[in-house]
């Protein structure tokens, strides 16, 4: 047993380190802690080439879209503040946020899976295109502080992890079961800090 897991180890150990990266960029992103961006740029480098091999192309090009988030974040976060204390503050969407984010999750699920449906050799192009539309939209609602986006992260994580046991990135499935627990306690941290705020 010891042998059988040395040899998946050591033709899965990009995914392995790409799994730990993530680990520490849950981490920092829960304490609402900076250090979320380098890990999340980190993690995402990682899984454009575990996703490409995979051939989940959505998933591949959303991680693109994860590291010049993380920059975006990393300024967002670090150089623009509310106040003179230069610290952003966590906000929260209204009706018409909402409204506007699953329209834009929509419009971009209903792209995205027309083209991995047919222009690429994606077997659940449709499953794919969901969570990277949803991701998209979560990942800049975290650029710009907003609570809401562990909302998202709860749906988009909980469908991944049927996604990654479907195509057995066992290492991932742990990712994302951690991921999904950790959502809710996200939210439920942030929306601590939230009243704090006030």
């Amino acid at each position: 047993m010891y042998s059988s897991f040395i040899s998946w180890l050591s033709g899965n150990y990009i995914e392995v380190i790409g799994t730990i990266l993530g680990l520490l960029y849950l981490y920092f992103s829960i304490k609402g802690n900076i250090w979320l961006w380098f890990f999340g740029l980190a993690t995402s480098a990682v899984y454009v080439y575990v996703f490409y091999v995979s051939k989940l192309y959505a998933d591949m090009s959303l991680n693109v879209y994860y590291v010049l988030v993380s920059i975006y974040g990393f300024i967002n976060w670090k150089f623009i503040g509310n106040d003179d204390s230069k610290i952003l503050a966590i906000k929260k969407l209204d009706k018409n946020g909402y409204l506007l984010s699953i329209s834009i999750t929509l419009l971009l699920f209903i792209c995205i899976g027309y083209m991995l449906d047919n222009f690429t050799d994606s077997d659940i192009p449709y499953l794919d295109a969901f969570t990277t539309a949803a991701s998209v939209v979560a990942t800049w609602m975290l650029a710009r502080k907003i609570i809401d986006h562990w909302l998202f992260w709860i749906v988009i994580d909980a469908t991944s992890l049927g996604i990654y046991i479907y195509k057995e990135l066992y290492a991932t499935v742990v990712l994302f079961i951690i991921y999904t627990i950790m959502a809710i306690a996200g939210y439920m941290s942030w929306k601590k800090k939230k009243l704090q705020q006030t």
